[in-house]
Formats: C-alpha cells, sequence, structure tokens
C-alpha cells in the first residue's frame, strides 16, 4: 500500500509492475493499454472488452484464486492480452467524421504530429 499518488506517478508504478491487483474498472483499461497483467478482484466488470482481449482476468474476491492467480502470473502463465480494435487514440476522429457524414458536410483531416 501506498499514500495517493499523482496520476503519472502511478501510471508509472503500473507500466512497471509485473502484476497489478485492481477492481477500478479504469485501471483494467489501463493495464490492458499497458499490457500489463491484471487481476480485477470484482465478480464481474463493467470492462468485459479489457478481459475477452486485454490481460485482465476476473477472480472475484476469494483469497485463494487471488493468490493462485497472482503466483501464476509470477510464474510466467500470463494471459497473452492485445489492445482492443478501436482503442487506437482515434475515437474523436471518428465522432468527427460521423457527424460531418450525417450534416453532409466535408472535412480534410490535417495532423500535427510533434
Amino acid at each position: 500500500m501506498t499514500e495517493s499518488l499523482e496520476y503519472l506517478a502511478f501510471l508509472n508504478l503500473m507500466a512497471n509492475a509485473r502484476l497489478v491487483l485492481t477492481d477500478s474498472g479504469g485501471i483494467q483499461e489501463e493495464t490492458t493499454i499497458l499490457g500489463v497483467p491484471c487481476l480485477t478482484l470484482r465478480k464481474n466488470t463493467e470492462r468485459p472488452v479489457a478481459v475477452t482481449q486485454g490481460t485482465n482476468r476476473i477472480v472475484g474476491c476469494d483469497p485463494q484464486r487471488i493468490v493462485a492467480g497472482a503466483l501464476g502470473i509470477l510464474n510466467g502463465k500470463n494471459k497473452a492480452g492485445r489492445v482492443p480494435e478501436l482503442w487506437d487514440e482515434r475515437a474523436a476522429e471518428r465522432i468527427v467524421d460521423l457527424l460531418m457524414e450525417v450534416r453532409g458536410w466535408a472535412c480534410n483531416w490535417v495532423f500535427l504530429i510533434p
């Protein structure tokens, strides 16, 4: 356990973790993007894609299942997850394109990438 961390410090901690245990849906998503194994300590999730395609596994609140899941991951039995389709940081572009199409407007995208 630790005191509360600023977001970037917490993100760095997760990115460098061998395993994350959480009940947070947001953290389930972040570990999927980071490719870090995650055990979800709940009976269900509102982020099912993080389980079906990502690095997350629901183990519930049973201590034996939590320990078995953690030991399995730490011993190299990780779930091979991937970043789900459409998690490509282009959601805003797709939304604008759809709105433009519905309204019948034309739009040419210009991106400035540093």
